[in-house]
């Protein structure tokens, strides 16, 4: 919320990265559908948490893309249709080409792997931060609240002993 705010007030989005809220919206999607009966019983509340984080990832990307400038718009634009046509070619290849376990095992190691490059995404960042000595640019927030949400995730995924949920977090 706060890197939006100021996103909104200076009405730019400077030296921020969207990568983060990309891979984040993708890890959201594909967790929800993993989340989902037609993928992975008892396990809705993965669905529900996650839905909710694509809505909000989804509008912090408009209010990005809004506040960008023009090739910076162009860019996330592209990036944020190819993640929604990779997610529906997910749902669509494992509704279609699999079934019981091993479209769990597709989705669930797809999961795993976005999960992974949403907690790398603002490390893209780095070199910004190496550069101007500055942690300004670099999404704080989003990178506390990603490791209590891991923290919790893993809880889950032991108790359910769920592999997909407990390993990636």
């Amino acid at each position: 919320m706060p890197t939006f705010k100021r996103i909104i007030e200076n009405k730019s989005t400077e030296q921020f990265s969207g990568l983060p809220y990309i891979y984040s919206l993708l890890n959201c999607l594909i967790c929800s559908w993993y989340g989902l009966p037609w993928v992975t019983q008892g396990t809705i509340l993965v669905a529900t948490v996650n839905s909710f984080g694509a809505l909000f990832h989804s509008a912090y990307i408009i209010l990005f893309i809004i506040n960008s400038e023009r090739r910076k718009r162009v860019s996330m634009s592209a990036l944020t249709v190819g993640v929604l046509c990779a997610f529906a070619l997910i749902v669509c290849a494992s509704l279609e080409l699999l079934e019981g376990r091993a479209r769990r095992n597709f989705v669930g190691y797809l999961s795993a792997t976005s999960l992974v490059s949403m907690f790398a995404s603002p490390l893209f960042i780095i070199s910004l931060v190496i550069r101007t000595k500055s942690v300004e640019f670099m999404p704080f927030h989003l990178s506390l609240a990603t490791y209590f949400m891991s923290i919790a995730f893993f809880a889950y995924g032991v108790l359910l002993n769920d592999f997909f949920i407990y390993v990636s977090n």
